[in-house]
């Protein structure tokens, strides 16, 4: 059960983060409104909170949430910008999530 409640939190700082740097991006690439940097801005706010809220030592946290960094960013890639996941996509996300799962174990078994 921690294992899932740590990849979910981890979920929502992704989004978070992804959506910090997205906007900025449609402002500066696609001609969006410069409005988009308020809640980019709140965004990556919520994002730096997000990553408090884990029982590890920062560094640790920041090691483990690049894991989930990965595959959340190629799922956004697939749903946001429309793009195919290769083979190769899938295999490294699995592997960075692995890494992320021995990271999370190894903080979570010295309690």
């Amino acid at each position: 059960m921690f294992l899932m409640q740590t990849a979910g939190l981890f979920i929502l700082t992704a989004l978070a983060e992804i959506i910090g740097c997205f906007l900025p991006y449609l402002w500066l690439r696609k001609d969006g409104s410069i409005w988009l940097l308020v809640p980019a801005a709140l965004s990556l706010a919520i994002f730096s909170w997000l990553l408090t809220l884990h029982p590890a030592a920062s560094g640790r946290v920041y090691a483990a949430y690049g894991g989930v960094y990965v595959a959340t960013a190629l799922v956004w890639l697939k749903v946001v910008d429309g793009e195919d996941l290769s083979i190769f996509d899938w295999t490294g996300a699995g592997i960075a999530l692995v890494g992320m799962g021995v990271i999370v174990f190894g903080w979570s078994a010295k309690d």
